[in-house]
């Protein structure tokens, strides 16, 4: 691909832009709340857009429009039922736990409702995970420059990580925050033209269902490319050889839930709200924008079907402009005018480092007050705590770049990221649930529960991997792919969770209602929205989305 020297400038001028930033929001963090929680003064609109730019990476442009041009639009799955209802169950629901506890972080919420040990082993796991998605951006980031630029690989990588170590270091998650935002508004400047002039070129919806189910025949590919849910009645009326109810329990319940409400890394950004209104209004504010985006993700994926050439999957730990990895950016190329295609480039960039930000701020946070504050030293400083969250920063980044390319071995970035929620979010979204919502959980119910998901979730991604076991056993198909088998595989580690706490729970003696004020539905008091006019109720936009959300369901059925 040929780059011009202004869309080179504008590439440069976006580091200078952002280490500028970092070096400006410096003087406003003084203290760890400052750092790690960006001084939990953010509106409801900064949290909310800050909470959905935390998940809507180069990765997501970059992956999901690779899985729209290999799967068709059952993709969209992932942005409606797979994040909606899971987002306002947060916003409505257990905000006002995490933001009434004025806990730091996920795994902090746990040691409350919990014991200590519950919060070291989530901890660990989460810095485990969060390391390796990061290293996961910085690795797709090298790939993608290296590809479209001509740069060498490794310097895209120290060149990104350097970056991203420098702006977290220096102001935390206030410094994340603000680049996450401009994120945000670059990719929709930068990728919304795409599918517009798409659709443009190919003469609206309806020539473009006619034009990818004539190409999807002509390539030997079999299933439904473009129907929602009418073709999940089958496992082979899909091109991902999942049905309706894998969809459901795996995706909308188990990873979806347990991701929006228990990952660390974006339950951060909502955490930094100044009030309890806020926070439960970003999570809402955030579902209407995660609904609009398969627009600029899943539609270039069906619009590189009809006028691209045939796309091959790409080869382990590669990506070139012959694979489904290349849809979005050789529609980039194929639409944008010098300039232009360097703001396109610029907000790849921008996920990217947004994406690699957003797990290094909230690896610092557990690392710093879940494990170094609460095991290693406890008698420390708030500016000591302050110094080791900028000191684990650089030391995340550094073992990012060596999980980059551990990267290399895997064929399918999204495929790998949605095996690690199923290891780690999947049992951790038991574990908070019964938490939240159950009182009778006692203290050792929950440890042994979560690490009872855990290990059979990496269990049973082993067992298939090696084949030590037939798929129809856990995934009801032998040829199920990988995407499926994480689905069920995410089910089936919350129902061992579950179980197991539950069991464990009934053998031992849980906490009394006071110790459990703040933290367990139905003994906690919690302000009432009544307080509020009609129009600045979250429970009343959360109809409204949730309206929304059936209706898109409904229109691509």
């Amino acid at each position: 691909m040929q780059i011009s020297w202004i869309d080179i400038s504008i590439i440069l001028f976006y580091f200078i832009f952002v280490l500028s930033i970092g070096w400006y929001l410096k003087k406003f963090t003084k203290t760890g709340e400052d750092f790690f929680l960006a001084g939990r003064d953010c509106t409801s609109w900064v949290s909310g857009l800050s909470f959905l730019a935390a998940n809507m990476g180069a990765l997501e442009l970059l992956g999901w429009s690779a899985s729209a041009y290999q799967y068709g639009i059952i993709a969209a799955h992932w942005y409606w039922i797979g994040a909606i209802p899971a987002m306002l169950f947060l916003g409505i629901f257990m905000m006002p736990f995490y933001h009434v506890s004025k806990t730091h972080s996920v795994p902090g919420f746990l040691k409350l409702r919990y014991n200590e040990a519950t919060r070291l082993l989530s901890a660990i796991s989460f810095s485990v995970m969060t390391l390796l998605a990061s290293g996961i951006s910085m690795y797709a980031m090298g790939l993608v420059l290296a590809t479209m630029l001509g740069w060498d690989f490794n310097t895209c990588v120290l060149l990104s990580a350097g970056t991203v170590a420098i702006y977290v270091a220096f102001a935390g998650l206030t410094s994340a925050i603000f680049n996450e935002i401009i994120q945000f508004f670059l990719i929709w400047c930068g990728a919304l033209l795409i599918p517009v002039i798409g659709i443009i070129e190919v003469g609206g919806w309806d020539n473009l269902v006619t034009m990818v189910t004539h190409r999807v025949a002509e390539m030997g590919k079999s299933g439904d490319f473009v129907h929602l849910w009418s073709s999940m009645g089958s496992y082979s009326d899909n091109a991902m050889g999942l049905h309706w109810l894998g969809i459901v329990l795996g995706l909308g319940w188990v990873i979806s839930f347990g991701y929006w409400t228990t990952d660390f890394l974006v339950v951060q950004r909502v955490l930094a709200a100044k009030d309890l209104r806020s926070a439960k209004m970003a999570p809402v504010i955030a579902s209407f924008f995660k609904m609009a985006i398969p627009f600029i993700v899943i539609l270039p994926g069906l619009i590189g079907i009809a006028v691209l050439p045939e796309l091959k999957p790409a080869d382990t730990g590669a990506f070139s402009l012959n694979s489904y990895n290349a849809v979005l950016p050789l529609l980039m190329k194929r639409y944008f005018a010098p300039g232009l295609l360097g703001l396109g480039v610029t907000a790849l960039i921008a996920g990217f480092m947004s994406g690699m930000a957003g797990n290094i701020s909230a690896f610092a946070t557990v690392w710093t007050y879940d494990i170094y504050k609460s095991i290693i030293y406890k008698s420390g400083t708030d500016h000591s705590y302050l110094n080791m969250g900028r000191i684990c920063t650089v030391l995340g980044v550094i073992i990012s770049i060596g999980t980059a390319y551990l990267v290399m071995q895997f064929a399918s970035i999204m495929d790998y990221m949605q095996a690690l929620f199923s290891f780690f979010i999947a049992p951790l979204f038991g574990t908070i649930l019964l938490g939240m919502f159950w009182r009778g959980a006692t203290n050792w119910g929950g440890f042994w529960g979560l690490l009872a998901g855990t290990c059979s979730s990496v269990s049973m991604f082993l067992l298939l991997k090696f084949n030590l076991i037939e798929g129809k056993w856990i995934v009801f198909s032998n040829d199920a792919s990988a995407m499926a088998q994480n689905m069920w595989r995410a089910w089936w580690a919350w129902c061992i969770v579950v179980i197991v706490t539950v069991v464990v729970s009934k053998l031992g003696k849980p906490k009394s209602d006071e110790e459990l004020k703040g933290l367990v539905y139905g003994i906690t008091e919690i302000e009432k929205e009544s307080s509020y006019p009609l129009l600045k109720r979250p429970m009343f936009w959360a109809a409204i989305s949730l309206v929304a959300f059936l209706i898109l369901n409904i229109v691509f059925f």
